[in-house]
């Protein structure tokens, strides 16, 4: 059975609340970003192979589903200031994601506005909905999701170099990723909070979380199938990527040992991206 949630008393309100502020008060005084003005629009490499413009259109396309996050999201949390609050700022700050590489794949000619315009409709026709029940599990699950999403983008521009660079899409990139990496740690200590005031449910979350975690919206997008190869065939992500760069660092940082996430007789099974099957809570001891 599950554990249940205690409710939140005024005093981790408060906590989440001052957390938010420090985080948009850091944001605001050093990590704050024009898409026009920072990014060297006139070193557009066009030469770069194609598989880099795809993977790219994918994550644009996991991006727009950002009515949806914000829709489903914040109803769960509206009463909590700092946490609500905080989905507005990462709205504002994941919109200018998406914008940054769309103007990419239109600076480098990888795609037209016609094809990219394709794109949107392509993602509007679909609703992306909310893979947990209660606003704790969905913290649990945007803390692994953060961190994953930094990763994507530094490993993205890890092939760019590779491939001959580009320097106006490897800064946008290290901005995206930057910003990626503040949003996974703001994340991780609104968690450990919980943790603090509630282990067990919080722990259950959790479980519950790293068990059938997979990235975002990606299954909802035409040929998904094969845009989960191309990020594995780059290795920009992939499951033993999850585990040592994502699931043991956030368990370390968090102080959460592997054997308070099992159970005896537990069975569940994390479900990857592509569809394979793995216990993560019983790996890698």
């Amino acid at each position: 059975m599950e554990i249940p949630l205690q409710p939140e008393p005024p005093e981790v309100l408060a906590e989440l609340g001052f957390l938010f502020r420090e985080y948009f008060d850091l944001a605001e005084k050093k990590r704050r970003w024009s898409i026009r003005d920072d990014v060297p629009w006139k070193q557009c490499n066009r030469n770069l192979p194609p598989a880099v413009a795809d993977v790219l259109q994918t994550f644009v396309a996991v991006e727009l589903y950002l009515p949806d996050y914000l829709g489903k999201l914040i109803p769960q949390v509206r009463a909590n200031r700092g946490r609500a609050w905080m989905l507005a700022n990462w709205g504002y700050e994941e919109c200018k994601h998406s914008m940054v590489l769309e103007d990419w794949l239109i600076h480098s000619k990888s795609r037209t506005d016609e094809q990219l315009a394709d794109a949107h409709s392509e993602v509007f026709a679909h609703e992306w909905n909310l893979p947990y029940d209660n606003g704790r599990a969905m913290l649990c699950y945007t803390t692994f999701q953060e961190l994953a999403t930094r990763i994507h983008y530094h490993n993205l521009r890890r092939v760019v170099i590779q491939e001959g660079g580009c320097p106006a899409l490897e800064k946008a990139l290290m901005l995206v990723a930057i910003d990626e990496a503040a949003h996974a740690d703001f994340f991780r200590k609104l968690l450990a909070v919980y943790l603090k005031y509630d282990r067990p449910g919080t722990l259950e979350q959790i479980r519950r979380v790293i068990n059938t975690f997979k990235m975002p919206a990606l299954h909802m997008l035409a040929d998904s199938r094969r845009r989960e190869n191309d990020i594995k065939n780059l290795r920009i992500f992939d499951e033993d990527i999850f585990v040592l760069e994502v699931y043991e660092p956030l368990l370390q940082k968090l102080g959460i040992h592997k054997s308070e996430l099992r159970r005896k007789n537990y069975k569940r099974e994390m479900v990857s991206g592509n569809g394979t099957a793995k216990d993560v809570t019983a790996t890698r001891t």
